[in-house]
């Protein structure tokens, strides 16, 4: 069954939804991943986003996204402008990935700390997108949920203290997937939830025993 928002778009700076929107959607994706508000970005392009891309603003609208704006701000044409001003370096730049979505974008991004994190990301249309790489692990979430990325050593009962955490703060799990590199090795735990989380749960989590980073991204409001 077709909801309103599929049959009218989401409310957004155009001129196209996928192109537009969705790429917003992927750089405030990346720079709530990052924890931070990046100072310098690599935007490599892939398939449709690197040959038709500058004409609908996707390179403007990624760089937007980055700069924590949403698909409706104004502010989207003047996003390189608004960077210079805040300080952000960006290059923008084609790719050519092997068995991609045409509307891809692979953002490597880095903050004042110089911690680093690579997000590719895709527009699947409508303004909606998907996470299919973190760091260069295999991912698949979509932002429609509430998701907690938690980066964990592979020992065991250490998933199951991070599930306990969300069980005693009322928080219900939509989607959970879990890709590890090897056994024994580093763990990345994507976790989806109705609810939204304190910031005292994000806090909790990441002081447990095992786990390395955590990353809460909070899904926009309707």
């Amino acid at each position: 069954m077709l909801d309103i928002f599929d049959i009218l778009g989401p409310v957004m700076v155009g001129p196209s939804s996928s192109h537009t929107a969705g790429a917003v959607r992927i750089g405030n994706m990346a720079r709530t991943l990052l924890g931070a508000q990046p100072v310098k970005a690599d935007i490599a392009l892939h398939g449709s986003f690197a040959e038709t891309g500058q004409g609908h603003g996707t390179d403007r609208a990624l760089v937007a996204g980055l700069l924590g704006m949403r698909p409706d701000n104004l502010n989207i044409p003047r996003s390189f402008e608004i960077a210079a001003e805040q300080g952000m370096e960006f290059h923008i730049h084609p790719v050519q990935l092997r068995d991609a979505h045409p509307n891809t974008a692979v953002l490597t991004v880095e903050d004042a700390d110089g911690k680093k994190m690579t997000v590719q990301g895709v527009s699947v249309g409508g303004g909606r997108i998907r996470v299919d790489k973190i760091n260069g692990v295999d991912v698949n979430f979509t932002g429609a949920y509430n998701t907690l990325v938690v980066r964990h050593q592979d020992v065991a009962g250490e998933l199951s203290r991070i599930t306990n955490e969300l069980a005693v703060g009322g928080v219900n799990i939509a989607n959970m997937s879990l890709c590890r590199s090897r056994r024994g090795g580093d763990v990345l735990t994507i976790i989806e939830t109705d609810q939204k989380l304190t910031a005292n749960m994000v806090k909790r989590i990441g002081m447990l025993y095992a786990v390395q980073d955590v990353t809460y991204y909070e899904k926009e409001d309707a």
